[in-house]
This record gives C-alpha cells, structure tokens and sequence, in this order.
C-alpha cells in the first residue's frame, strides 16, 4: 500500500501530525505548521473537514451540552465546532503550499460534502475519526473513493470494527489501515492499551498504527515496538497559541524529539536476523576457544588440566573438548597455544 509517496513496504513508520483546530483560527499559523512538521521530520499533516453545521446541530438542549468529563464541559458541540473547524476556504491553499513543500497532506472528512471537497484537491487518502466509525454511510462513501482509508476505533466495538473493514472491502476497498485509539483527551497511559496493535493487525488482516491521545512520547514508542506502521499525534507550534486541542497536543520541540525516538526505534527493532556481519565475525575473536593451559609433550593424553575453554577463539570450538579429552597429542605443544584438530593423535 502507498499514500502518495509513502510505501507501507518501507520499515520506516508513517508519522502523521494531526493539525486539528491547532491553527487557532489563523491561515497563517496552519501554513507555518504544516511547514514546521515538514522541517521536523513528519511524513504527513492532517486536517479535520467539518464546519459546526456538517457535524452536529445549532441545539441548545442538554443532549447537545457537553458533559462528560472533557475539557470542553459546559460548551455546546455546535459552538465548539464553530471554534474549532478549519475554514474550508483554506483548503485548498493548504493542500498546495503542502505539495510546495513535499509533505503529504490529507484529512478526516465529516460528511459527504468533506469527502468532495477532499475528491476535488486530490487527497490521497482519508481519515476516519473515532466518533464517526459508527457512521456506515460516511465509511462507505468513502471507501468508494478507492483512496487508503485510516480508520480509528476509540469508540468502537469489535462488531463495529468488523461492520467498517466489511464496508472498505464490500466497494473493493482494500488499502485499510485501522488506528488503536483511546478517545480520551488527553488518555491515561493505563487506558492505552497498546496489545491491541498488533491484534487489530491480526484480526482484521489489516495494517495497524496508533492514534495517540496520551501526554508525551512514551506511548508512541512502545507502539512502534508493538508494530504500530501508523503514527498519529496532535500537532501543535506551540502551546502558548491556546485552542481548543492545544492541552493534549505536542508541541513543535517535543513532536521532532519523538520522531527521532521513532527513528531510532525503527533502526533498534532492526529485522529478525541470525547472520553473522563481518564486524560480528570479527567480534568472535573474544569468544571462548580450545588452548592448551600447560605444556604438553608428544602422546601425552589430553585432560581438563592442559587444555581449557579460554578467551581468545583462535583456537577449536569448546564443543570439541569431550570429544579430545582422553586422546594424545602427536607433537610437543607449549603453554598457551591454540589447539587445532592436527594437534591431536588420530
């Protein structure tokens, strides 16, 4: 699978910083973002496609009152989308200065009228958030595309985890990419539970990343550790800009920090490898060998006390010592020579 120049058959991990409402309302500061994740190493930068009224309704009932623990409490969703929304006449200007700049640019539509307006910048792939896995239609107009789709699952059931691949592959969709997700914000670490990457990979068949929520870069780590192909973080210049996601956003220094930490993950996790490089077989020049450890004279019979398993391993592999012991050596051998199969009587 490819998302623009991207190749999911690299080892390296897609790292996708997530813009959000992190522009705070400014063209500016979302062109000097996306810019500075460039600079930082991201692979790609994400947007959210939405305004307050394609995504929920100008209500001022409590069904529409946001009460659940959130940083939001006490807001109305419409009000708070209405805040936080990327003006969608931006779209457009981001989506080029992006291409200008070489880094991969797409976004998580709301509805449909997203997904067109994606469809008319040429996205390359989408993104389903969490809280629309449940939306069927919206996953299925999607998937259509034939674009790679990203789907999160913080709220989600295995049923409906399940319900979403059945949709991307029902229209012939099959470049799926399911996000491990904690729909808390920001996550406690203990609610992570990142076992699950590699099972969503295993049980859907799929790729599997994280959409991390969590403070700091801890979790992102271990993820890659766990298998995770797919990066996604909340991408801020700086926290000082406030908004509405800044508090579980990381912040320019701390996100290029974390992508080397990814990086350097990638080069530990390495590949299952049981060769010898040179500079290994180089390196067994310390392991244990075969030295004769007192002088010994022709036909004198080998034992445990002229000849030992030392450091260097010039001499013959210790496996041989059984089979030695017990036999004559055929010439004279001094004191702290290496012991070779010619030195012993046949």
């Amino acid at each position: 699978m490819k998302i623009a120049n991207f190749d999911f058959d690299s080892n390296e991990t897609f790292i996708i910083a997530e813009l959000s409402a992190n522009h705070n309302g400014s063209l500016q500061t979302a062109k000097d973002s996306i810019k500075a994740a460039k600079d930082i190493g991201a692979n790609a930068v994400k947007l959210q496609t939405y305004t307050a009224d394609t995504i929920t309704l100008n209500s001022k009932t409590d069904d529409f009152k946001i009460s659940q623990g959130t940083l939001w409490d006490g807001k109305y969703l419409y009000d708070l989308y209405q805040e936080a929304y990327t003006p969608w006449q931006w779209h457009k200007e981001l989506f080029d200065y992006a291409k200008e700049l070489d880094i991969i640019i797409f976004s998580s539509p709301f509805d449909k009228t997203a997904v067109d307006l994606l469809e008319s910048l040429n996205a390359p792939a989408y993104k389903i958030a969490s809280f629309e896995i449940t939306d069927y239609e919206l996953i299925e107009y999607t998937a259509k595309k034939q674009k790679p789709i990203i789907i999160s699952t913080g709220i989600a059931t295995i049923d409906e985890i399940q319900d979403a691949v059945d949709i991307c592959k029902s229209v012939g969709n099959e470049n799926i990419i399911l996000l491990k997700c904690t729909s808390a914000y920001p996550a406690p670490l203990e609610e992570a539970n990142l076992l699950t990457i590699p099972n969503l990979a295993q049980t859907f068949g799929v790729i599997s990343g994280f959409s991390d929520h969590t403070i700091g870069a801890t979790a992102p780590i271990v993820a890659v550790t766990l298998g995770a192909r797919v990066i996604e973080k909340h991408f801020i210049l700086d926290k000082s800009i406030g908004g509405a996601d800044a508090q579980f956003s990381m912040q320019k220094d701390e996100f290029e920090d974390m992508i080397v930490k990814i990086r350097q993950t990638e080069k530990l996790l390495g590949k299952v490898d049981y060769s010898l490089t040179q500079k290994r077989k180089s390196s067994r020049v310390f392991s244990r060998s075969l030295y004769v450890s007192k002088d010994i004279k022709k036909d004198e019979i080998f034992t445990e006390d002229n000849i030992r398993s030392v450091r260097p391993g010039y001499g013959l592999h210790p496996k041989y010592l059984k089979d030695i012991l017990g036999k004559k050596a055929n010439k004279d051998l001094s004191f702290a020579t290496a012991l070779s199969l010619k030195d012993i009587e046949k």
